[in-house]
């Protein structure tokens, strides 16, 4: 088995974010054999814009963006719900993925998302319009176990998702499916 190296976005931007606190307990829970990078810079991003998405002329910020998704073996997504529906940085973060048309860095990469939301779904409607895009923008989109912590700004007000055994279980149940998907021949061909 070899080393599997995964992507980890986070759909807020805030600092004390649930989702970033929801992140960070998924890379301390990595299993053995995988390595799991949180990725912060693609907040960095601007605005997409094709006229702006020019070989040769890009952003540092997207340049290096798109390199990471290329690199990675796969992505797990932790995003927030932002009035129903996925945060704008987020949704901007996958269209910069999906370009080139045909030859992006997200085109068959298994993706996976989970999230928080002070909502008492636990941000659910954000994380089915996250798999809606990332699978229109190409991605390979995988569906293990859910994790849609509701309450967040209340249960982990002093609590660390990391600190609370329920989510800590629901994380390593998640992250079992998500690397049992990322062995199936399904994911292998991507």
């Amino acid at each position: 088995m070899t080393e599997k190296n995964v992507l980890v976005l986070v759909g807020s931007m805030r600092a004390a974010s649930t989702n970033r606190q929801l992140a960070e307990a998924v890379v301390d829970l990595a299993p053995e054999g995988t390595t799991l990078e949180l990725f912060e810079s693609h907040h960095a991003l601007p605005l997409y814009n094709e006229d702006v998405d020019v070989e040769g002329e890009l952003p540092e910020s997207v340049v290096a963006y798109r390199q990471a998704i290329a690199d990675a073996d796969a992505v797990i997504v932790v995003t927030p719900e932002h009035n129903g529906t996925l945060p704008a940085n987020l949704k901007n973060a996958i269209d910069w993925s999906s370009r080139p048309y045909g030859a992006s860095s997200i085109s068959e990469k298994p993706v996976a998302v989970i999230g928080t939301s002070f909502a008492q779904f636990g941000g659910v409607w954000a994380q089915d319009e996250a798999r809606k895009a990332y699978g229109i923008a190409g991605a390979n989109v995988l569906e293990p176990k859910t994790v849609a912590v509701p309450n967040s700004v209340v249960r982990f007000a002093e609590t660390h998702p990391r600190d609370d055994a329920e989510v800590v279980e629901q994380l390593k149940g998640f992250l079992d499916e998500f690397v049992a998907a990322l062995d199936a021949p399904a994911a292998k061909a991507a």
